[in-house]
């Protein structure tokens, strides 16, 4: 989804109150104690994009990455937005000696709606960089490994964006050309000092 997580506050409360079980009942087996909304939502969310003001849960969904953690823990008070679509993974294989590798985000959303052109046309875009420029018997994922994940995004028209970057400096897949950098690779060494001192 696309827009903001629906929250409803009666329900938040029920969960923090103990009169719904967290997860879904998942853990019920034993017993583990109140629930603590800090400890078990709010601290573990990745961005920290989460807090309680006057016993309202609020979240600054611009900084929400859709991991669904608090919507797990809170199924009853916490759902997806209203603007769903999909994301597109491409390059996902397991090989003998590497194991088993998830793909890589390609189109971080998507909408799936009839008929489909805007799904078609990235798959179509693929299908044709990779009958150019793969090997026989290459998949997909392997011609991404041998190639860079720039290419496919040159290939597919698809403009990077930060969800492409795994953490930083793990993937860095953009690269700067040449006649994107203000002067080119090559610059007077003196000019360059006039402007940036030691």
């Amino acid at each position: 989804w696309k827009d903001d997580i629906k929250i409803d506050q009666e329900a938040v409360a029920g969960y923090v109150g103990g009169e719904f079980a967290p997860n879904g009942g998942a853990h019920s087996g034993r017993d583990w104690g109140a629930f603590d909304i800090q400890k078990e939502v709010i601290g573990l969310c990745p961005t920290e994009c989460m807090w309680m003001d006057g016993g309202k849960l609020k979240i600054d969904n611009k900084e929400c990455t859709r991991c669904m953690h608090c919507i797990n823990v809170m199924p009853r008070a916490l759902h997806v937005g209203d603007d769903r679509g999909c994301s597109m993974l491409v390059g996902a294989k397991a090989p003998i000696l590497d194991g088993a590798q998830m793909g890589s985000l390609l189109v971080p959303f998507i909408k799936v709606e009839e008929p489909y052109d805007e799904i078609k046309e990235v798959i179509e875009s693929i299908w044709d960089w990779w009958m150019e420029e793969g090997k026989n018997r290459e998949r997909l994922g392997e011609l991404i490994k041998r190639q860079g994940f720039q290419k496919l995004l040159e290939a597919t028209n698809i403009k990077p964006v930060a969800q492409h970057v795994q953490e930083p400096r793990h993937n860095p897949y953009i690269f700067w050309k040449e006649d994107e950098v203000e002067g080119g690779w090559n610059r007077d060494v003196d000019e360059f000092r006039k402007d940036h001192q030691r």
